[in-house]
């Protein structure tokens, strides 16, 4: 984190704090469904708001794709933020302009302002110099609050960083210092855990990880291509036949880069993708032409806990099976609640990202247990692949 500039190091009193921050929460009937994101943003705006500077949002909703659309209004996020700031939100009809010029001359030292959504205009998503310098016009300062948009060169979350003094705000700085811990500069040895439905999907992610990780684990549906890649018939599976070559590609990389890969022992079939559908156990070798692999087995999850207990660092993005649907859900819930354990006791820095692992760790009960959860879906994934993401590149020039 040296590389980056945080709060701590910025004049404040009576600052136009610009702060890029991810309020693209779900939404139903007009209601906020879920929270999470708006919570994040409080360390931030409480940080900003103590030191005496003028707190104003900038945000995306949805893909409006530089046309207003008014269903994708920011507006009806004001009151459940203000609610989980507990402080009244200003809101300006604009990001830009007379508008927001005037909401913004309005404020005084401590007051939170949510402009309009930054993608109602074509030039955020283009990255464009004059709409840069428009968001600029309002801002003394800038702060990118918003990792899971990082890996977007959009104007709110790269150009900005070069017209203002920027800073990383707390949830950023949280976000890459927990990233250091899980990759950057770990405690060895590192255990990775791969879940999810699809390799194609995450090719870069695995060929990149066995190259970092001692040890990598694969599980859910993409474990079937690997299985299926050794020779296994995996009956009526979700898989990738077609990735075969590329699974045996991955498997000899892990190899060469002496790290230790995991595929399922043994698994959990049933005859159709159902709750409460009867399920059985099977090795990789004995699976039937109309029974589908539905979720790790258990000797491949007590292995994968005896991994974890040798290890010293955990990184996990994907669930190991179909954890939404009882009885699939058992190897993912298992296998978190072990972690959160390690965790917990200190005997384990434990790292997890991405939509459907963040689902499987509240499904467990044990997301305030592991050492950081990361909301940002695409940003973590493209992290993980050792891709650079524009907006944390911008923040540390």
């Amino acid at each position: 984190m040296a590389a980056f500039r945080t709060l701590d190091d910025a004049e404040l009193q009576g600052k136009r704090a610009l702060v890029r921050v991810d309020l693209n929460v779900p939404m139903e009937d007009g209601k906020v469904t879920d929270d999470t994101r708006l919570r994040a943003t409080r360390p931030t705006v409480d940080k900003l708001r103590a030191g005496g500077a003028k707190v104003i949002l900038l945000a995306h909703f949805d893909r409006p794709k530089g046309k207003v659309v008014p269903s994708m209004s920011l507006k009806p996020i004001v009151e459940p933020l203000s609610k989980v700031l507990g402080v009244p939100v200003a809101f300006a009809p604009d990001c830009i302009g007379p508008k927001a010029r005037e909401a913004v001359n309005a404020m005084q030292p401590g007051d939170v302002l949510l402009l309009e959504n930054v993608r109602f205009h074509e030039g955020e998503e283009k990255n464009e110099r004059k709409f840069a310098d428009a968001l600029a016009a309002n801002g003394d300062l800038y702060v990118n609050d918003a990792f899971s948009a990082a890996h977007r060169a959009h104007a709110s979350t790269e150009a900005l960083a070069h017209r203002l003094p920027a800073y990383a705000g707390e949830q950023m700085r949280l976000e890459l210092d927990a990233l250091d811990r899980a990759l950057g500069n770990p405690e060895r040895p590192v255990l990775g855990i791969v879940g999810g439905s699809k390799v194609s999907t995450k090719l870069d992610l695995l060929r990149h990880l066995v190259t970092k990780l001692d040890k990598l684990a694969i599980g859910g549906g993409m474990a079937n291509t690997f299985l299926y890649a050794q020779g296994h018939d995996v009956g009526a599976s979700y898989c990738e036949k077609e990735l075969a070559e590329t699974a045996r590609e991955v498997i000899r990389l892990a190899g060469q880069n002496n790290c230790k890969l995991f595929l399922p022992l043994d698994v959990v079939v049933a005859e159709k993708m159902a709750p409460g559908a009867p399920a059985r156990v099977r090795d990789p070798g004995s699976i039937d032409d109309d029974e589908r692999i539905l979720d790790a087995g258990p000797e491949t999850v007590e292995r994968l806990c005896r991994a974890m207990a040798n290890s010293k660092t955990l990184i996990w993005n994907g669930p190991l099976g179909v954890f939404e649907m009882p009885p699939f859900d058992k190897g993912t819930l298992q296998a978190a609640r072990y972690a959160a354990k390690l965790a917990r006791d200190g005997k384990l820095v434990a790292v997890a990202g991405g939509g459907d692992t963040v689902a499987a760790l509240n499904a467990a009960g044990v997301v305030g247990d592991f050492t950081f959860v990361s909301t940002a879906g695409g940003a973590f994934l493209e992290w993980m692949e050792g891709k650079t993401l524009p907006g944390v590149a911008a923040l540390s020039r």
